[in-house]
């Protein structure tokens, strides 16, 4: 049978005894920290799939390829400064903006992570989970919504939104999706972001060749799916990420030689 570690400071009891001018008192132990801190990522949804996602375990690419691995050397050294600062009132979120496969949710869930690590309560949730959610307790004769979900999204300290304007648009999604936005950036509330979806702003082209190659097309952007009001307070909160164009990390794992 498993036995539970105890702590050697604390002896388990979660306080210690310290002297400071001949007088005796008890501390909180730093045991008590490390336990808030598993609680609160044991309640913050992330997906099994990154529950181990780290900034010491991001692969970087290999020297063969310079420009790249600079590059991403570059985004880890921003997120490890956010981090640092952590909480920073004047950007209090990170947007992360670049292609399928770049490590977009790698980031964003160990900058989350290590938000938590510091104490602070944050929750990992798929944008487009998170409106269904939302609509699927719509009563449209009290016009309320799920008051669960959409008070988690404007309330919890810190939210991670990952695939953000995956869903398709409608009045009520740019409504929603500003309104959770607007409370966020108005009261300094964190939020980390993901999104595939092009910003020429972020110097990601909008216009892109067809498989083809013959004929370019305009994809939808990011203001386009989440609505200019949403995607300006976004710019606003947010330390933008543009992630590089390197090769989907999930091709070159499955490639076989």
């Amino acid at each position: 049978m498993a036995t539970e570690t105890v702590c050697a400071k604390c002896g388990g009891t979660g306080w210690i005894i310290v002297e400071r001018g001949h007088v005796s008192g008890a501390e909180p132990c730093e045991c008590r920290a490390t336990g808030r801190a598993g609680r609160l990522e044991n309640h913050a949804q992330i997906p099994p799939l990154y529950e181990h996602a780290s900034l010491e375990n991001f692969s970087l690419p290999g020297p063969e390829n310079p420009i790249a691995r600079r590059e991403l050397g570059t985004v880890l050294l921003t997120v490890k400064n956010f981090l640092r600062d952590f909480p920073n009132p004047e950007r209090p979120g990170l947007l992360f903006i670049g292609s399928q496969g770049t490590g977009k949710t790698h980031l964003a869930v160990a900058a989350l992570r290590g938000i938590i690590a510091k104490g602070f309560e944050g929750v990992f949730c798929d944008y487009q989970n998170l409106l269904d959610r939302i609509r699927s307790g719509y009563d449209a004769n009290s016009n309320s919504a799920d008051k669960e979900a959409y008070r988690m999204a404007l309330d919890s300290e810190v939210l991670l939104l990952d695939d953000l304007g995956a869903h398709r648009v409608t009045d009520w999604v740019e409504d929603t999706v500003t309104s959770i936005i607007t409370q966020r950036c108005n009261n300094r509330r964190a939020l980390l972001a993901t999104t595939n979806l092009p910003d020429g702003e972020a110097g990601l082209p909008t216009m892109q060749r067809s498989a083809s190659g013959n004929i370019d097309y305009a994809p939808a952007t990011l203001a386009e799916r989440i609505g200019p009001r949403a995607r300006s307070r976004l710019f606003e909160m947010c330390t933008v990420i543009r992630m590089p164009l390197v090769e989907d990390y999930r091709v070159r794992k499955a490639r076989t030689f």
